[in-house]
């Protein structure tokens, strides 16, 4: 097992993982750029790495920094969390070659499954189901107007080089379809430097179903059960659940075979996820695979008490996997809500700025993955997730109203975030019946507005009040402080 790691990431996820690694006895470190030089990961690691500027290209993407501070910190293995350069095979390529280990599948399976395309290849060839459309990236607007009439309409234009909602269109009819693919091809350039698209049959109300997987590198692969994902915003997740309600046990064990022929298919080893989109008939096809760690990895942690962080050490360090497939078992249910510093009432836009405090919630089955304190300030350079609330409890009900509970409870002040918004998920009969799909927010709450009580409006009124830098003057004269001696307001105190 390794003795130090260095972990390529910031935030929740940074801190997160430092939390398993000390729990193991590996030492960890962070590194940071100058604006997150107090952040909540750089205070918890053992060791800490300033690589630069704020701009990402200067530190947390910049590939030579990131393996000079190995070098310097003496770190044998790095651990990219999600996002940055997690998907990056060129990175994983160059900790290879400088004998890091990268906490991670191989480069050749992020490369492969990181080009949608051939993705959608390997899984066609392996048996798992696909969604009908082009198996090649392609740049000529007339050829893709062509594909997209002998797929027919709706299609949906996908960036062949990445995913997170980026470079993604639906389109209904051929009119809007050029000018849809120059948009999208546009934003898949500036999100991953590379504007390749496709087209992939639009599947109406579908919803997003994936397997947590997990591969040492003795050729065992099993997987540890479905996250529903169906909530989200502009195409990226905001609330995840398991287990899904859709999901009867003769399709989870299809699904679950799937994901782990997947896996097998792709040379896969390391912790990933194989995404699926599942129609209302109950027939599911292949979306995706990411090559890292999840963001909503927690609630498969709840559900089967398994720590996937530990897992990935493990299998980098060339361990076996311990547990078999028939090891695995789900109990309960478990809800995660993401916490972002966002404002649902302006296109869910960013809201970077000082947290003058924060209060998380506690009690049975709650577990707050933060990145954040009250003081700290919210970089507007970064993804502006905050942390991840996520909840246990018995039931799915059960859940629900803890879920509920643990959010009115969550308190953030100075920047925008989403809890009211996603309490009134939470409340709405649709997802309580567990009528949860990929348009759930364009049909339930495309005008949303919070409704503020009387009471509401009185706690928004204290705290401006509180942090309002104007405050009163009082004069005090010798009689009101006589008046007011503690001598004399204690009650019947004798010295």
């Amino acid at each position: 097992m390794f003795d130090k790691i260095l972990i390529a990431n910031r935030g929740e996820i940074a801190v997160r993982i430092i939390a398993t690694c000390r729990e193991m006895g590996i030492k960890t470190v962070a590194v940071y750029s100058e604006v997150d030089k107090d952040s909540l990961h750089v205070l918890e690691a053992d060791q800490a790495v300033c690589l630069g500027s704020a701009e990402p290209a200067e530190s947390y993407l910049n590939m030579d920094k990131l393996i000079a501070a190995c070098r310097k910190t003496e770190a044998q293995a790095i651990h990219p969390g999600y996002g940055f350069l997690a998907e990056n095979a060129g990175f994983a390529a160059r900790c290879k070659k400088e004998d890091i280990v990268f906490i991670g599948p191989s480069p050749q399976a992020i490369e492969d499954l990181g080009d949608k395309t051939v993705a959608r290849r390997i899984m066609s060839k392996s048996g798992v189901p696909v969604i009908p459309g082009m198996m090649q990236p392609e740049a000529d607007p007339n050829v893709l107007s062509k594909e997209a009439e002998k797929i027919g309409y709706p299609v949906f234009i996908k960036a062949a080089a990445g995913g997170g909602g980026k470079g993604m269109r639906i389109v209904r009819n051929k009119n809007d379809f050029l000018e849809a693919c120059d948009a999208a091809s546009r934003e898949a350039k500036n999100a991953f430097g590379n504007g390749a698209i496709y087209l992939e049959k639009f599947i109406e109300k579908p919803r997003h179903v994936e397997f947590q997987i997990l591969a040492d590198g003795h050729g065992n692969v099993i997987h540890l059960l479905e996250r529903e994902c169906s909530i989200q915003r502009r195409h990226q997740k905001i609330i995840e659940e398991t287990p899904s309600t859709a999901l009867t046990p003769k399709l989870r064990k299809e699904m679950g075979k799937a994901a782990v022929a997947a896996a097998k298919a792709s040379g896969y080893v390391n912790a990933g996820t194989v995404e699926f989109i599942l129609d209302e008939d109950g027939k599911f096809y292949f979306l995706e695979v990411n090559t890292r760690l999840q963001v909503e990895h927690p609630v498969t942690e709840m559900i089967t008490g398994i720590d996937l962080v530990r897992r990935q050490l493990e299998i980098a360090a060339g361990g076996k996997l311990n547990i078999k497939q028939s090891d695995v078992a789900g109990r309960g249910h478990a809800i995660e809500c993401r916490i972002y510093a966002e404002n649902p009432l302006e296109a869910f836009m960013p809201s970077p700025g000082k947290i003058h405090f924060v209060r998380e919630p506690r009690g049975p089955g709650i577990r707050n993955d933060c990145g954040v304190y009250s003081g700290f300030t919210v970089p507007m350079e970064y993804d502006p997730i905050l942390a991840k609330l996520i909840v246990y409890a018995e039931t799915r009900k059960d859940c629900i109203s803890r879920m509920i509970r643990a959010l009115n409870e969550y308190v953030i002040l100075g920047v925008m975030t989403p809890i009211p918004f996603l309490i009134d998920i939470l409340k709405t009969q649709a997802f309580q019946d567990g009528e949860t799909y990929t348009d759930f927010i364009d049909k339930h709450f495309a005008d949303w507005s919070p409704v503020l009580s009387g009471k509401d409006m009185a706690a928004i009124a204290f705290i401006v009040d509180a942090l309002s830098s104007r405050r009163r003057s009082v004069t005090v004269t010798t009689a009101d402080a006589e008046a007011n001696s503690p001598w004399k307001t204690l009650g019947n105190f004798r010295p």
